[in-house]
């Protein structure tokens, strides 16, 4: 592309729209008190990123973050990440290889922004609830923990699901699964309970 843009979205880019759909909530028949940002996998490293910006920014106010095994830390050093190593749909491998398209050299150091690798933030107070939720045989689980865990240090709301069993991306693979069907009534019971539905 000549514009200087990649295909894939940046954190900026999905800021952006946040930005644009809270001023034009109006005609878009939205309520811009309850805005909720979401994202799965990567998406949901978005998600968290542009929370954080949002917050860091003054706007737009979110009522809640839905991250559906979110990708957030670029370091690749728990326990999860060892675990799920040359097998499954995302792993070790996988997640090194992802980071580094996005991060090049800066990757594991401190050069990384916190909006780009959420995990890395240390401050997560004043953050809307979160709803995270990661299977146990995943890359993402003792990351997507570890950042429920922070949340809760920190004084702030998330609710946390780590699916027994599951895989990455389980529920999209294996829609009809019962795993799979718990999987997505609890995040919509989570949206209902979120926006007053």
């Amino acid at each position: 592309m000549g514009s200087g843009h990649s295909a894939v979205p940046t954190v900026d880019d999905c800021y952006a729209g946040l930005v644009w759909t809270a001023a034009h909530a109006e005609e878009l028949g939205i309520d811009p008190a309850r805005l909720v940002i979401g994202g799965a996998s990567a998406g949901g490293g978005l998600a968290a990123g542009v929370t954080l910006k949002a917050r860091d920014l003054g706007g737009p106010t979110l009522a809640g973050q839905l991250l559906i095994y979110p990708m957030i830390d670029d370091r690749n050093e728990t326990v999860s990440s060892r675990q799920v190593d040359g097998f499954g749909v995302w792993d070790r491998g996988s997640n090194d290889t992802g980071w580094g398209a996005l991060l090049g050299d800066r990757r594991k150091t401190d050069a990384v922004s916190i909006y780009a690798a959420p995990a890395r933030a240390t401050d997560l107070t004043n953050l809307p609830p979160a709803f995270i939720d990661v299977a146990s045989a995943e890359v993402f689980r003792d990351e997507d923990v570890a950042y429920a865990a922070r949340i809760w240090e920190q004084g702030g709301i998330a609710e946390l699901h780590v699916w027994p069993g599951g895989f990455h991306g389980f529920d999209a693979m294996a829609p009809q699964a019962g795993l799979s069907l718990r999987a997505r009534a609890a995040r919509l019971d989570w949206l209902r309970r979120i926006l007053g539905a």
